[in-house]
């Protein structure tokens, strides 16, 4: 299969552009991050139906919520580390609360600012948001399911906080072959050993890491958990019962965010030994993501090494 080289976020543009060409009331904002949103091609087609507010992601929030009480489907496009530090207020009252038609999304997510260090890094994210009633969090792992995400959120009104990385990441589905159900994990692979959880850019690592395991001798189950609020509970009980322990993996700090959600669940339902590999409680280093993830045994020989230490 040839190497991927479109980002989430191009594929996310792309669908709205898709979208306003028949519906008026798609509307996009941005905080001066209609480049690095990849959303230039929607502003230069559609100028009646994008807004640029400058570096004030408050306004950005807060005008994408009043133009949603007018009607409109309002996407609110800026740097993940931003949009939900600097506008959570916003994001609580103005979206959630309200329940207005907002969708947050959170480009360059995790540690795809990796060189620029905390400022920029959004290692936090999945937590602040899935502590907002109402606020639903997505994180998915593709283009394709991204493409097939973004058309189930145009098709409802309710707010949503969804986060992607700033570069391509390696196809996990294809064109042709993408199963997706709203709220609903994707299994990758069935196994009986150890079950891994893995969301957004990780989802790929997670399966070339069950594959390796595989020719190990070793049976790993994948679970696409795009979906971290709501999470797929069903999906967790059935994952983790049907292993001996349950692996999860995120781009994001070990408090709050999808280790925390699993082992919830699996604590209270079906016990298993569970380890959360994430990123650390500290300070995350400076680098691509490929080599902050290699440095914290993200990448694929990490989850690995890490499922095989489960089990042992």
């Amino acid at each position: 299969m040839p190497k991927n080289s479109v980002p989430n976020r191009q594929a996310i543009c792309e669908e709205l552009m898709a979208a306003a060409q028949t519906d008026r009331d798609v509307v996009v904002l941005c905080s001066d991050s209609r480049g690095s949103a990849s959303l230039a091609p929607f502003f230069d087609a559609f100028p009646e139906q994008a807004v640029e507010v400058g570096i004030a992601e408050q306004d950005l929030v807060g005008i994408a919520a009043g133009l949603a009480s007018c009607g409109k489907k309002a996407w609110a496009a800026s740097p993940a580390s931003f949009v939900t530090t600097r506008s959570y207020e916003q994001a609580k009252v103005d979206c959630a609360y309200s329940r207005t038609n907002v969708k947050l999304v959170g480009i360059s997510g995790g540690v795809s600012y990796g060189a620029l260090g905390m400022s920029h890094h959004s290692a936090q994210d999945i937590a602040a948001m899935s502590a907002i009633p109402n606020m639903r969090v997505y994180l998915p792992s593709d283009r394709w399911q991204t493409r097939a995400l973004v058309r189930a959120l145009l098709a409802d009104e309710q707010p949503a906080y969804l986060r992607v990385g700033r570069n391509a990441v390696e196809d996990v589905y294809t064109a042709d072959d993408c199963p997706f159900e709203m709220d609903r994990a994707t299994w990758l692979r069935r196994g009986t050993d150890v079950a891994i959880i893995a969301c957004g850019e990780l989802v790929a690592p997670a399966v070339a890491a069950a594959d390796a395991l595989a020719e190990a001798g070793v049976s790993a189950s994948v679970l696409d958990m795009y979906c971290v609020k709501p999470l797929d509970e069903a999906a967790v009980v059935e994952a983790a019962q049907g292993a001996r322990a349950v692996l999860t993996v995120e781009e994001h700090a070990p408090y709050g965010g999808l280790g925390a959600a699993v082992a919830q669940v699996v604590g209270a339902r079906c016990p298993r030994l569970v380890r959360n590999l994430s990123l650390p409680d500290a300070p995350v280093i400076t680098g691509s993501s490929a080599e902050v993830f290699a440095h914290y045994g993200l990448d694929a020989a990490g989850i690995a090494a890490a499922a095989r230490e489960l089990l042992a």
